[in-house]
């Protein structure tokens, strides 16, 4: 089975929905993913790409409230903290500073930016 996440004007994914694999296949019995955006489209309307639940595409399976970032052809999960920048290689949102590497646990302080230690 495909996934197809449909994003709207802001590239926002509204829904992600299956459909049958052979709905993508070329007449040489490729998968063509315009095939498939195609056949969403036409069914549901709206624009649609890709995704896969094992993050084969777009580096993380689409859900609702995701973005669809087309410079880096991938789907981003929501911001939590409006410190937070995006890391295009794995194409989330990661605190400017690393939290401490040890076994504490830490919680992200936005007012701060800074990991506070959790007691």
């Amino acid at each position: 089975m495909a996934h197809f996440a449909e994003i709207d004007e802001n590239n926002i994914v509204q829904r992600v929905i299956v459909i049958n694999n052979n709905i993508l296949l070329d007449s040489d019995n490729n998968e063509q993913e315009a095939l498939g955006a195609e056949f969403c489209a036409q069914t549901f309307g709206g624009a649609w790409k890709q995704t896969s639940y094992n993050n084969n595409i777009r580096k993380n399976f689409a859900s609702p409230g995701y973005s669809y970032n087309s410079s880096i052809d991938a789907f981003v999960p929501p911001k939590q903290f409006n410190s937070w920048l995006l890391d295009t290689e794995i194409a989330e949102y990661v605190a400017p500073v690393d939290m401490p590497d040890n076994e504490n646990q830490y919680m992200w302080n936005e007012e701060t930016t800074s990991w506070d230690l959790v007691e």
